[in-house]
């Protein structure tokens, strides 16, 4: 039995997230359909998390086991000719028995994209957060420096997370910003449910001025229930890589 490992991009606009629903279209859905005719049997994949509707994927990892003999070199090109363009593996190899894309990571980078602009852009409504008004890219940085380090982020959990330790390592946390473009780059041992996204919405309050740098540091040391927060919309996070 082979174990194979599949880096794998995607335009997560079609998708009802990349976990299989019953019934509904996903990304991990498809590429075991495709998976299954290139191997020439069932195959059931890991991811090395989910993400939601309309989340992309820079690099999202995915581990199979198989008895398929097909060359690794050959799955990247006969799953292009197969998949539907907004899906792509970008890489594909032979790894040993017991690696796992989700119990074997090491940590993750998520990337959310916002763009500041006059009107909403139809090339990016699926792509970014799009806003009117002016951002303090230092006053949003500077409250992120408290993400550093290890911290118990319940505070920024949504309802509906798998149960687990909410203590996470956060190793580096920062926004940059090109023209109208604000990126947010963020690296972490581990991620809570809607955890990203919580944060960025609330950075965005400290951007707009609605709070302070050190109205962050409270949220991230109260409890869910004592501040209003909401995660930021979906399209502009971006699954960027996976460490092992």
């Amino acid at each position: 039995m082979r174990t194979l490992k599949l880096t794998v991009a995607y335009d997560g606009s079609a998708y009802h997230g990349f976990q299989k629903q019953p019934g509904l279209v996903t990304v991990q859905g498809v590429l075991e359909e495709v998976l299954c005719k290139l191997c020439g049997e069932e195959i059931a994949t890991a991811g090395s998390g989910r993400t939601d509707a309309n989340v992309h994927a820079l690099e999202q990892t995915v581990t199979l086991k198989t008895n398929g003999r097909i060359p690794v070199k050959n799955i990247v090109r006969a799953a292009a000719s197969l998949l539907p363009n907004d899906i792509v593996v970008i890489s594909a190899e032979e790894m040993s028995e017991g690696f796992h894309a989700r119990f074997s990571a090491k940590g993750k980078r998520y990337q959310y994209r916002l763009v500041v602009n006059e009107h909403d852009s139809p090339f990016l409504v699926k792509y970014a957060w799009q806003i009117r008004e002016a951002i303090d890219i230092k006053a949003m940085n500077k409250a992120a420096e408290y993400l550093l380090g290890s911290h118990d982020f319940s505070a920024f959990r949504s309802s509906g997370s798998i149960d687990g330790d909410p203590v996470k390592t956060i190793y580096s946390a920062k926004w940059t910003c090109k023209g109208e473009e604000f990126i947010f780059t963020i690296e972490g041992d581990g991620f809570l449910y809607h955890m990203v996204r919580n944060i960025v919405w609330s950075l965005v309050q400290v951007g707009l001025g609605k709070r302070t740098p050190e109205n962050f540091l409270t949220e991230l040391h109260s409890h869910r229930t004592e501040f209003l927060n909401e995660p930021a919309p979906a399209q502009g996070l971006y699954l960027a890589k996976v460490f092992y």
